[in-house]
C-alpha cells in the first residue's frame, strides 16, 4: 500500500498491467482516444465493464462501438483530501443504458450534482489515459 495522496494523475488511474483481455480491449481504445464499449450483436444492449459474453442475454457475439459518451450523474461522492485536492467519485448512466464510475472534472467539487448531464472526455495522465466526464452544455 502507498502513502500518496490522491492527485489528478494518480486517481482513477487504470490497471492496465492487470488488466483482462476485455479490459486491455477497452485500455487500449482509450490510448488510441477512443471510448468504446461493447454492445451484444443479438439482444443489441450496450454492457459495461467489458465481459466476454452480454449480461443481458449470454450471447459471446459482441462488437465494440463508440457510445455517443453522453450521460447523466446518478450519484456522487466527494472525496475531500488535502486542501486542493478533493476530488469527485460519480456513478453516471451513459445514455446507451450501461452505468460506470468515473469522475467529473474541470467544475468545483461542490457543483457536481444527480442528474447533471454530462459527456465522456479522456484525458491523458502519466498512469495512461482515464476516462472521466465533464458538464454538459448548460449545466455548470
Amino acid at each position: 500500500m502507498t502513502d500518496a495522496a490522491p492527485t489528478e494523475s494518480n486517481v482513477g488511474a487504470p490497471q492496465s498491467a492487470a488488466a483482462s483481455a476485455c479490459d486491455k480491449r477497452y485500455f487500449d481504445a482509450l490510448a488510441q482516444g477512443r471510448f468504446e464499449i461493447p454492445q451484444c450483436r443479438d439482444c443489441g444492449k450496450f454492457h459495461f465493464y467489458p465481459r466476454v459474453c452480454c449480461p443481458h442475454c449470454g450471447s459471446q457475439a459482441l462488437d465494440w462501438v463508440a457510445p455517443s459518451g453522453d450521460g447523466t450523474v446518478y450519484s456522487v461522492t466527494i472525496v475531500r483530501a488535502r486542501e486542493g485536492a478533493d476530488y469527485t467519485v460519480v456513478l453516471v448512466n451513459l445514455d446507451e443504458g450501461p452505468r460506470l464510475m468515473s469522475r467529473v472534472v474541470d467544475m468545483p467539487v461542490d457543483e457536481v450534482r444527480i442528474g447533471m448531464p454530462v459527456r465522456a472526455r479522456i484525458d491523458v495522465t502519466d498512469e495512461g489515459p482515464l476516462l472521466v466526464f465533464v458538464a454538459r452544455g448548460g449545466a455548470a
